[in-house]
């Protein structure tokens, strides 16, 4: 992949949620060893098995992690945005991971190699509770993800991983954000109820974001993807 320089216009570390959350000592010491890198559609970041050298923070593109059979079928267990990062076998304790790591919507994302990443976690310092704090995030995502293939329908399925995908794509503003996810939502649920309810009880209009609840999700799905992790 393409390497430039970190200050490239346009693109910066704290697009990053957990480059942006360090402390002006840990971007000092890690911000010098970044490089930022193309993520094009459909590339393989790494494999199953592979040892792994680095670490990526996607600023603007999602990666879905897979997990892989010995047939060749795969089934994606979690997608990572711009609120993380791919390689935590890297400072979990081991090098290599059952994974498979393949980009879904291209983007950039910052490279760093693995043993500079594992030398600031083992400092005990901020980076180490935050990655942590990441990783059980990521756990419980693939812990829902589990949840959602095994008794959910298709229609519910496709929704969820509309909504994952939708809050990690880098938007314009906070105001457009707010927007944006409001239609979505509501859009979610009205395929939602119109699968459910066939020639429905709901007209249209009555489901828009103002008249949305908590309630009428739970009625449609049995986890709440909106939740925070």
């Amino acid at each position: 992949m393409t390497e430039t320089t970190v200050s490239q216009p346009g693109h910066l570390p704290e697009h990053n949620h957990l480059l942006a959350a360090l402390t002006p000592a840990e971007r000092e010491r890690m911000f010098p060893h970044l490089r930022l890198v193309a993520m094009p559609l459909g590339k393989v970041l790494y494999e199953s098995g592979d040892v792994l050298e680095y670490v990526y923070f996607p600023t603007d593109s999602i990666v879905s992690l897979l997990y892989v059979l010995e047939s060749g079928a795969s089934a994606e267990i979690s997608v990572v945005g711009n609120e993380g990062l791919i390689g935590i076998a890297l400072f979990m304790g081991g090098d290599t991971t059952p994974s498979r790591a393949i980009v879904q919507s291209a983007g950039h994302a910052y490279r760093l190699s693995g043993q500079k990443l594992k030398d600031e976690f083992h400092l005990s310092g901020g980076l180490q509770l935050l990655l942590l704090r990441y990783t059980q995030a990521l756990i419980t995502q693939m812990a829902q993800t589990a949840v959602c293939n095994r008794h959910h329908s298709v229609d519910q399925q496709l929704c969820r991983w509309l909504l994952l995908s939708h809050d990690r794509l880098k938007l314009q503003s906070r105001t457009d954000h707010r927007a944006r996810s409001a239609a979505a939502r509501a859009a979610v649920l009205r395929m939602l109820f119109g699968r459910q309810t066939g020639n429905g009880s709901h007209r249209r209009d009555d489901l828009g974001p103002r008249h949305l609840t908590g309630s009428d999700y739970d009625r449609a799905c049995d986890h709440d993807p909106f939740a925070a992790v």
